[in-house]
């Protein structure tokens, strides 16, 4: 697509769930800014994934892929979770008191629920905290919304509908440089490589843009602090498993300490009745999960990440570059896929084949490749991962299984943060970064709450008493 203008008073770059929220406060704050954003995916409508669709069972590397990339972010396709708390799913209390951030979380739900999210949340319970304490299992609290995929789908089609008749929105178009001394941003809509200027820039570019966030922020000597990266498997069983903690909570968020090597590993992202998917970055293959909220398209399982956390020391930079190398390794030893295997397999250490695996009791929800994921996880990880299935099998018997499923490789790498203030990125004069792609939050939530209190800042209406500096 082709701007309509050469000149806008602010360009977004992104349209995820931050970059959205954005424009819709400074649009309410003043209708007559004339406002883009750029998404390099697809209109929501038309982001449709060939496997969720049931059109083949394998990833065809759709480009863009349907599920990471297009309006609405990758948390389109997510299950939905709207974390209100500061106790995990982001950093923004590195910039504001934790009572400002649950207002901003608010403020973006109070939207969220104008175009049809639920009203229902999940309340946090000591009991099942105190259960897991019991067995060196550190389980994080929050009041939880769980709008389910299809909820959310239609809630962010009705918030983007109405927000594409105040703001122009470019699909398929891809930034390719912006030039932060006269506000010039050069990108492509797939043919040729047009220009427009902005008297304002957000990146708001998600996980999905992270890489390119950060060599431009290296172009332009923009100092970054590498964050964690985060590397495991997805993990499927039989929903009874973790239904007394479904029922109560929703999500069961739990961290464990190997006593090994000392790592942390989170369970997290838990999907009841859900089902396992593939997400394409870039051409690598990872896994992810997500839940329908109408009970007809439940299945049999649960799902949940479970990731051990790595931070680098110097001289290594790059642990995006890590994870993905990974990850491609498993894509490559299952050729062009991901991989499957069984959790007893793994521990007798054999290979799941597609023998086996027709013999397990658990029934995989993806096609994926059966196969051995020793052959392409770094030890350290992998032992990390195998103690802690054991552990959650104190608390929820039955997780440590023979025939539960472990899919690989599943990745978060938390992009590398660039020194602002208020949001906006020193060194520059009225270019700003927000959500996932810049480091600041890893939820639906926090990103959503980041991209009100960056254009609060743009507006002129609101300072942080924190000012992060790396």
């Amino acid at each position: 697509m082709i701007a309509r203008h050469e000149k806008y008073d602010v360009a977004i770059i992104g349209g995820g769930i931050g970059g959205l929220m954005c424009a819709e406060r400074l649009i309410s704050a003043d209708a007559s800014l004339k406002i883009v954003i750029f998404e390099r995916g697809r209109a929501l409508k038309d982001r449709i994934c060939p496997i969720v669709a049931k059109k083949c069972s394998k990833c065809v590397k759709c480009d863009p892929c349907a599920i990471m990339r297009g309006v609405a972010g990758a948390g389109a396709f997510s299950d939905g979770k709207y974390v209100i708390s500061t106790e995990y799913g982001g950093w923004l209390t590195d910039f504001a008191e934790p009572k400002t951030v649950i207002d901003y979380i608010e403020q973006a739900d109070e939207i969220l629920v104008r175009h049809g999210a639920t009203k229902e949340r999940y309340r946090p319970s000591d009991e099942l905290k105190l259960k897991c304490l019991k067995y060196d299992l550190h389980m994080q609290q929050a009041e939880l919304k769980h709008l389910g995929t299809d909820e959310n789908f239609s809630t962010m089609l009705s918030f983007t509908d109405e927000l594409s008749n105040k703001a122009e929105i470019l699909t398929l178009t891809e930034v390719v440089d912006v030039d932060k001394t006269d506000g010039t941003i050069r990108y492509t809509n797939g043919c040729d490589t047009l220009s427009l200027k902005a008297d304002k820039i957000v990146f708001a570019v998600g996980r999905a843009g992270s890489d390119f966030f950060a060599k431009w922020c290296r172009k332009q000597n923009i100092r970054l602090a590498n964050n964690q990266v985060d590397v495991g498997v997805r993990v499927e069983l039989p929903k009874l498993v973790w239904q007394a903690f479904s029922e109560k909570i929703y999500e069961p968020k739990i961290w464990y300490r190997s006593k090994n090597y000392g790592d942390t590993t989170r369970m997290f992202c838990f999907n009841e009745g859900g089902n396992v998917v593939v997400e394409n970055t870039d051409g690598v293959l990872t896994v992810n999960g997500h839940a329908y909220k109408a009970k007809e398209k439940k299945t049999e399982n649960s799902n949940f990440a479970l990731l051990t956390t790595t931070r680098f020391t110097e001289p290594f930079k790059e642990p995006i570059e890590y994870a993905k190398y990974v990850a491609s390794l498993a894509n490559k030893i299952s050729g062009g896929s991901v991989l499957v295997q069984r959790f007893g397999d793994l521990i007798k250490g054999r290979r799941t084949n597609e023998e086996r695996l027709k013999q397990s009791t658990t029934r995989p929800t993806l096609d994926a490749v059966a196969g051995d994921l020793s052959l392409c996880m770094p030890k350290r990880q992998l032992d990390n991962i195998i103690e802690t299935i054991y552990a959650l099998d104190k608390i929820a018997p039955g997780t440590a299984n023979y025939d539960t499923l472990l899919y690989g490789i599943e990745c978060k790498y938390y992009s590398a943060r660039p020194d602002t203030e208020n949001f906006r990125i020193k060194g520059t004069e009225n270019i700003y970064a927000v959500g996932d792609g810049a480091g600041f939050t890893r939820s639906l939530s926090q990103a959503a709450a980041n991209g009100l209190m960056t254009a609060d800042v743009m507006l002129g209406k609101k300072t942080f008493s924190k000012t992060h500096n790396n």
